[in-house]
């Protein structure tokens, strides 16, 4: 846990999760009012990106396609899970 995935030589998939940025805490039906507009969140994926491909290597990144209807399967093998969570510029 204390070495980053630069150090192991690891890769990167990038998934863009529109549905990450839902409000539950009130009614029946998710809120999506605090999420960024797609022209926005596009762009910041993007960003995001393109710095992952500069500090790991092109062939060390993948990434969905934004917008998408994507199918992710994730199987955690390890000690730990981390909920990372940023706020909107």
């Amino acid at each position: 846990m204390n070495l980053s995935l630069r150090s192991l030589g690891g890769d990167l998939l990038v998934v863009p999760q529109f549905t990450l940025a839902a409000d539950t805490s009130t009614g029946a039906r998710a809120g999506f009012s605090k999420a960024a507009a797609p022209d926005i969140a596009q762009e910041l994926y993007s960003q995001f990106v393109t710095e992952a491909v500069s500090t790991l290597g092109k062939n060390k990144v993948e990434q969905g396609m934004f917008g998408a209807d994507m199918q992710v399967a994730l199987t955690n093998d390890g000690p730990v899970t981390f909920l990372l969570q940023s706020k909107a510029a």
